[in-house]
C-alpha cells in the first residue's frame, strides 16, 4: 500500500548497490541537464528562429513562455497523478515525451507547430524535474544521500548555464533546427540509460494535491517560493534576450555571442558548486549575496558593456551569480519541509518555471516596448526585490536536508 508523505521519511532503505545507485544518480542527473536544456535552448537562438518563422524577437522569445508555463502547471499536477506509478517507468515516458517534442521543433514549418512542440517540451521538462529530485534518497546509502542529491540538482544548475551556449554554438555551426535535433537525440539516450541504471522504484509515497497545496501554510516555504519567482523571473528577464542586448551595446558578432555565452556558462557551472558547498549551511546567506550580485551585474551590462571584454567580465560575474540560484532555492524548500520532498519540490519546479515564463514574457514586452537594453533594468528592479524579500521572510535553520 502507497504511504502518505508524512510517514514516507520514515521507510527503512533497502541495501543496493553503492556502484549502482551512483550510476542511476548520473542517470537522473543527466536526465534534469536534458530536460532544463530543451526548454532554455531558444534563448541563445531566438534570432535565427524568429527569421525562419517570420515572427519578432518578441513573440519568438514566448517559445520560453509556453514551455515555462505548461511545466509549471504539469510539475505539482503530474506528480500526484504519476504517485502510484513506477518512477523509472514514469521517468522513462516523461524522456520520450521530450525526445518527440525537440523533434518535433526542429521540424517546426510555422510557429503554430512550434507551440504544440514547446508544449511537449513542458510536460516532458516538468514532471522529469518534479520526480527527480527526490529520488536521491532511494538510490545511494543514507551517508552520500547529501552529495548524490547535489549532482542531480546540478543537472539542472549546469543545464540552465551550459546549455544555451552549448545550443548556440551549435546553430553557429549549423542552424539552429540542427540544435533542436541534437537535443532530442540527448534525450533518448538519456531515456535508455534511465531505463538500464534505475533500479525499479515503484511508489513509495503518495502525493496527493491536497499536500501539495497544503504547504503554503508554511512561512518558510512561501518564503522560499517568493525568492525562487523574484530571481528567476528577473533572471530570465534579461538573459532571454541576451543576444539582442549584446548585439546592440557592445557591437559583438554572432560567434562572438557564442564565445561569451560560453564564458558565461562556465562561470555557472563553477557558480552552482561553490553556492551547493554554502547553502548547506545557510541558504539565506547564499541568496543574499547572489541577490545583490545579479541585481547590480545586470544593472551594469548596458553602462558597461560597450566593449566585447567588458561584457565578457560582467556575463562571467552574472553567471558565477545565477549559477547558484537553483541549488540554493530548492535546498531552502527541501530544508524547509524534508517531509515533504516531492511534494515540495513540485511547488518549487512549478514556481521556478512559472518564472521563467514570465520572466520571458515581460522581458518581451520591455523588448518590444522600450527597447532590448530595457530588460536589464527589469531584471535588476526584481533581484533587488529577491534581496529584499531574502531579508525580511522566514528562512530555516540550516540546509541540511
Amino acid at each position: 500500500m502507497a504511504q502518505t508523505e508524512e510517514n514516507a521519511g520514515t521507510t527503512a532503505v533497502p541495501e543496493r548497490s553503492a556502484t549502482r545507485g551512483r550510476l542511476g544518480v548520473a542517470a537522473v542527473a543527466s536526465a534534469t541537464f536534458t530536460v532544463v536544456t530543451s526548454e532554455m535552448l531558444p534563448v541563445g537562438l531566438l534570432t535565427p528562429i524568429g527569421d525562419a518563422l517570420k515572427v519578432t524577437e518578441g513573440t519568438a522569445g514566448l517559445t520560453l513562455t509556453i514551455t515555462g508555463l505548461v511545466g509549471a502547471v504539469s510539475a505539482p499536477l503530474l506528480t500526484p497523478l504519476l504517485g502510484r506509478f513506477d518512477r523509472r517507468t514514469v521517468l522513462c515516458v516523461l524522456m520520450a515525451v521530450l525526445t518527440v517534442g525537440n523533434l518535433l521543433t526542429a521540424w517546426s514549418p510555422d510557429f503554430a507547430v512550434m507551440v504544440a512542440a514547446r508544449v511537449l517540451v513542458g510536460i516532458g521538462m516538468g514532471g522529469v524535474w518534479a520526480i527527480a529530485a527526490g529520488l536521491a534518497v532511494r538510490l545511494v546509502p543514507p551517508k552520500s544521500i547529501g552529495s548524490a542529491t547535489s549532482l542531480i540538482f546540478s543537472g539542472i544548475a549546469v543545464a540552465s548555464v551550459f546549455g544555451v551556449p552549448a545550443g548556440t554554438y551549435i546553430g553557429e555551426l549549423t542552424d539552429w533546427r540542427t540544435a533542436f535535433v541534437t537535443v532530442g537525440v540527448l534525450a533518448l539516450v538519456v531515456l535508455v540509460a534511465l531505463a538500464v541504471l534505475l533500479p525499479r522504484l515503484p511508489a513509495e509515497q503518495e502525493v496527493r494535491l491536497s499536500g501539495v497545496v497544503r504547504l503554503f501554510g508554511e512561512a518558510r516555504v512561501r518564503t522560499g517560493l517568493a525568492v525562487v519567482a523574484l530571481l528567476v523571473t528577473g533572471h530570465f528577464a534579461a538573459y532571454t534576450y541576451v543576444r539582442p542586448v549584446l548585439e546592440e551595446v557592445s557591437g559583438a558578432s554572432a560567434g562572438m555571442i557564442g564565445t561569451l555565452l560560453l564564458v558565461y556558462g562556465v562561470a555557472g557551472v563553477a557558480g552552482n558548486f561553490a553556492a551547493g558547498t554554502v547553502a548547506g549551511r545557510s541558504p539565506r546567506s547564499t541568496l543574499l549575496v547572489i541577490s545583490a550580485v545579479l541585481a547590480a551585474t545586470v544593472a551594469l551590462v548596458p553602462v558597461l558593456g560597450g566593449s566585447v571584454l567588458t561584457a565578457g567580465v560582467l556575463l562571467a560575474v552574472w553567471g558565477l551569480s545565477y549559477g547558484g540560484v537553483s541549488v540554493s532555492t530548492q535546498t531552502w524548500l527541501l530544508a524547509s519541509v524534508p517531509e515533504a520532498r516531492e511534494a515540495a519540490s513540485s511547488l518549487f519546479v512549478g514556481a521556478f518555471n512559472g518564472a521563467i515564463a514570465l520572466g520571458a514574457l515581460v522581458g518581451g514586452l520591455a523588448a518590444d516596448g522600450a527597447g532590448v537594453t530595457a530588460v536589464m533594468w527589469l531584471g535588476c528592479g526584481l533581484a533587488v526585490a529577491a534581496l529584499t524579500v531574502t531579508v525580511l521572510g522566514k528562512a530555516p535553520s540550516s540546509g541540511r536536508l
